[in-house]
């Protein structure tokens, strides 16, 4: 190989090192404005919508069922978690509650399945007008003093302990829950 062809095959090599220099790196995404808020708002959205649709397959007629005689029945728990959302998230909004007392009042699935929705909509509202500012404004609820935005993550810490005796009730009606329908199949042995 002569003196031409080495300096060729080096160029040739070298080029598209030299290229990928002269290309701009990506630039990093933009943090969001508000993230606290963000995340408690993606685990709400997830936990509440994974309630709904609980509600929803749920049959009628179970929805007097309750597995022993000392716990609620599934329509109660319903109800429970509609109240402690709008108890919740109008505490954390500085709204009125719009709604007390659905477990102890409501017990059609139609107008229980309908006041967890409507309590789902109205937390969605007040994670709509809030910000990682306003999240940190304080507020008293059973004695404690609590920012704003650690009442909108105990609404969803207590939305999915009940989601997971909602899952109970399902699983012993031979229903499967909202959250297991999608589960891959398990792998081949």
């Amino acid at each position: 190989m002569n003196k031409k062809q080495c300096f060729f095959f080096a160029v040739v090599a070298i080029a598209p090192l030299s290229l990928l220099g002269q290309e701009k790196p990506p630039m990093p995404a933009a943090p969001p404005a508000n993230p606290i808020t963000l995340s408690e708002r993606g685990l709400y959205s997830f936990i509440s919508g994974a309630v709904v649709r609980a509600a929803e397959k749920m049959p009628e007629e179970n929805y007097s069922f309750k597995p022993t005689p000392d716990v609620r029945t599934f329509g109660q728990l319903v109800g429970h978690v509609a109240d402690a959302n709008y108890m919740f998230c109008s505490q954390a909004s500085g709204e009125a509650n719009p709604s007390k007392d659905i477990e102890k009042t409501k017990t059609s699935k139609a107008d229980l399945v309908s006041a967890i929705k409507g309590a789902v909509a109205f937390c969605n509202s007040a994670f709509d007008s809030m910000t990682d500012a306003k999240g940190s404004q304080m507020v008293k609820l059973f004695n404690f003093n609590l920012a704003k935005l650690t009442l909108l993550s105990l609404n969803t810490a207590h939305t999915d302990e009940h989601y997971g005796n909602m899952v109970t009730y399902l699983r012993l009606k031979g229903i499967v829950p909202p959250t297991s329908e999608s589960t891959p199949p398990p792998a081949p042995k």
